[in-house]
């Protein structure tokens, strides 16, 4: 895969507050990447320098081969981009924010009802004024927006944010049809638990500083943290004849978190008789347990 955005050594001072510090990474094209960090990270500066909204006090970043802080309008024309707060004109439609917004960035608007139909805005929404929107409604004008001119790049700030469930699952939907036409695609997001299964990489940034980047199986290697093991017996009054410190649960099940190391030999051991178990459930460290504990360890460095 191509990288469509590169940082090299990125840094970005205001004064003597440093939001960003020597931070590099590539983002490539057909790739889902979480960029992961608690407020005030780094995030949305990281976000804004790859806009070329500012411009980094050292290093360097390149959008789709060009510097997006030069104004070049063929690399903005080719990005989309969804704030994480949302604001239009409150007394233009849906449908004229739409064409406004398509003007400006000189894109086709010929498909309109199929974009509005895509971000889940209907037909009668699209013709009222804004005022009259929810925040969920909003956020789909917002994401429809980014979605102008099929872009090459797209770059999301808490995309997910006033979305239902329904909602937040097309969204998803949206975002994998456009991975699989080679879209690179950035999240930013605090909802660590919906990111888990739908980015490629993780990226992590901690007070500027990214202290982590790679795919959950790399993150995970990296913090060798316990995989649970929960069994339940087809006795249900039996205890663990293996070894460990198992701990029992409710609903008659017991637990063990067991290294990467040992994992296989445990597994062998329970599968040995069958019959004694009821059920088997493994689950590995989530994002949630890994971005705690890569908070942990930077703090305590």
């Amino acid at each position: 895969m191509t990288s469509s955005v590169i940082t090299s050594n990125v840094s970005k001072h205001y004064g003597r507050v440093a939001a960003v510090r020597d931070v590099s990474f590539d983002l490539k094209s057909g790739e889902t990447i979480a960029l992961v960090g608690h407020n005030g990270a780094g995030k949305t500066t990281l976000i804004k320098l790859m806009l070329g909204l500012i411009r980094p006090t050292s290093g360097s970043v390149t959008m789709l081969g060009g510097d997006p802080a030069r104004g070049d309008f063929h690399v903005r024309q080719s990005v989309g981009y969804l704030p994480e707060s949302v604001s239009f004109h409150m007394a233009l439609t849906g449908r004229e924010t739409l064409t406004f917004y398509a003007r400006l960035k000189r894109v086709e608007f010929s498909d309109a009802e199929l974009l509005f139909k895509r971000v889940g805005l209907s037909a009668d929404a699209v013709d009222r004024p804004v005022r009259t929107y929810s925040k969920g409604m909003r956020q789909r004008l917002g994401l429809a927006q980014a979605l102008l001119g099929t872009p090459q790049v797209l770059l999301l700030d808490e995309p997910t944010s006033g979305l239902d469930p329904a909602l937040r699952q097309n969204f998803y939907d949206i975002i994998s049809a456009l991975r699989a036409d080679g879209t690179t695609v950035l999240l930013s997001s605090h909802a660590l638990t919906e990111l888990e299964n739908r980015a490629d990489r993780v990226i992590i940034v901690d007070r500027g500083v990214k202290i982590a980047d790679g795919t959950l199986d790399e993150l995970r290697h990296i913090a060798s943290l316990p995989t649970r093991v929960m069994i339940k017996l087809s006795d249900m009054e039996a205890a663990p004849q293996w070894s460990g410190d198992w701990c029992r649960q409710s609903g008659g099940g017991w637990e063990i978190g067991v290294d990467a190391a040992d994992k296989i030999d445990l597994l062998k051991s329970l599968t040995a008789e069958p019959s004694l178990l009821e059920s088997l459930t493994l689950a590995e460290p989530t994002l949630d347990e890994l971005y705690a504990h890569f908070l942990g360890r930077q703090a305590a460095e």
